[in-house]
């Protein structure tokens, strides 16, 4: 294949993952916004476990991160990623039943589901990068995640105009509008042109796979995965917790609910251009001021209870999650090569999405017992590890570079 069919072919794949980036992807939203609300809903008087069903999401992410990865290396990236379409849709039908039922666990299992289903769209950003061309690869990840601004918009406006849909069973029909995204994005995702985990001559580096541990006892992953973690167990604690610590401050769950969608809208927009000013100025720049936002995020929200101040601080919060999480992405992507990527790939989103589901347990743990200021206060011993690693990184390179000269 030519390098201008290449660039050509990695470009329309990257195209169609954002396609179904924008539609699969908008039940993210619709669970992590209606989750905690819809758990409180279904509790009593306690409701320290509210957020559980959004830990169950982020557990079934984890668990079917390395099943996900080792699916689709048996039968290919294109059917793959449409059975985790189906995944999600039928823990939608689950999740929506149990509502029917007051069946608190069941819609615990059923969010579960529909975080199995979202592991296969966590690959997206990967298969985007398999046989993309080496300068692409920034690019087409920041081009599949742009899809999540479309996301932003539907997954939230699709709970606002159905979560009443089946009154007086509250929630509900957010999680049947789960079905159809889920349907639209199985069809869009049979467009691919994939290979069966087979990259084209043009990219094949013909080299051995290494043992996991020696690649992931490398220092660049070791940073990498522990940035990614970070920023993304970080957005995760911060915004579980948000929908609960607004209504808990007086406003409605539509208001609520409109500040997980500006928050994902942060998430995504940035990602039109994450890409150029990673090429531009180095994945690891790029993931410093992410953690930078992350603790301007938390002094936003520690500033006071406004709405303003609640949707400011999402705000800031998605987008440093941008700029850590697809930086980190691009370096974790650098530490590997294609014989490898499968295993790194699923053992990389296992243990990212194990401590998601943790952040997000201890999110609704943490608020109920210290309120809505421990949240943020959390973020900046965390984030400060962060750049502490990535200050470390860049201090042996430049050691490196010193001793060759």
């Amino acid at each position: 294949m030519s390098d201008e069919a290449l660039y050509r072919e990695a470009k329309r794949t990257a195209l169609i993952l954002a396609a179904a980036q924008a539609i699969v992807g908008a039940s993210a939203p619709i669970a992590i916004s209606m989750g905690g609300l819809a758990g409180s809903y279904l509790l009593g008087a306690d409701k320290s476990l509210a957020t559980a069903p959004v830990t169950g999401f982020n557990v079934g992410v984890a668990l079917a991160a390395l099943p996900a990865a080792m699916l689709m290396r048996a039968i290919g990236r294109r059917y793959g990623l449409v059975a985790g379409a189906g995944a999600n849709a039928l823990g939608g039908a689950v999740a929506a039943f149990a509502l029917f039922q007051a069946d608190f666990w069941l819609f615990a299992f059923g969010m579960l589901l529909v975080g199995a289903g979202t592991a296969f769209t966590q690959q997206y950003r990967f298969a985007a990068v398999d046989n993309a061309p080496a300068d692409f690869k920034p690019r087409a990840i920041a081009w599949v995640l742009s899809g999540g601004i479309f996301s932003a918009v539907i997954g939230p406006q699709t709970a606002i105009h159905t979560r009443e849909m089946f009154a007086p069973v509250m929630f509900a029909g957010a999680f049947v509008g789960i079905i159809g995204l889920a349907a639209i994005g199985a069809l869009i995702l049979s467009l691919l042109r994939l290979p069966k985990d087979a990259p084209s001559a043009a990219l094949d580096d013909h080299q051995p796979a290494r043992p996991l541990l020696e690649i992931m006892s490398q220092p660049r992953f070791i940073v990498a995965l522990l940035c990614g973690v970070s920023a993304f167990a970080l957005m995760s604690f911060v915004m579980t917790g948000a929908p609960l610590a607004m209504v808990g401050c007086g406003f409605s769950p539509d208001e609520a609910t409109l500040g997980i969608s500006w928050h994902v809208l942060a998430m995504f927009a940035p990602s039109f251009f994450t890409g150029r000013l990673i090429a531009r100025f180095g994945k690891e720049r790029i993931v410093a001021t992410g953690l930078a936002l992350l603790i301007g995020c938390g002094v936003v929200a520690l500033s006071g209870i406004e709405l303003w101040q609640f949707w400011l601080a999402l705000i800031l919060l998605g987008v440093g999650w941008n700029f850590g999480f697809i930086g980190a992405t691009a370096m974790v992507a650098d530490c590997y090569h294609l014989s490898e990527k499968n295993k790194v790939q699923g053992v990389h989103d296992l243990v990212l999405f194990s401590t998601v589901a943790f952040a997000s347990l201890m999110s609704g743990r943490v608020y109920n017992a210290f309120g809505w200021e421990m949240l943020n206060w959390v973020i900046f011993p965390v984030a400060g590890a962060g750049l502490l690693v990535l200050g470390l990184l860049a201090l042996g390179r430049r050691r490196a570079r010193a001793a060759l000269r």
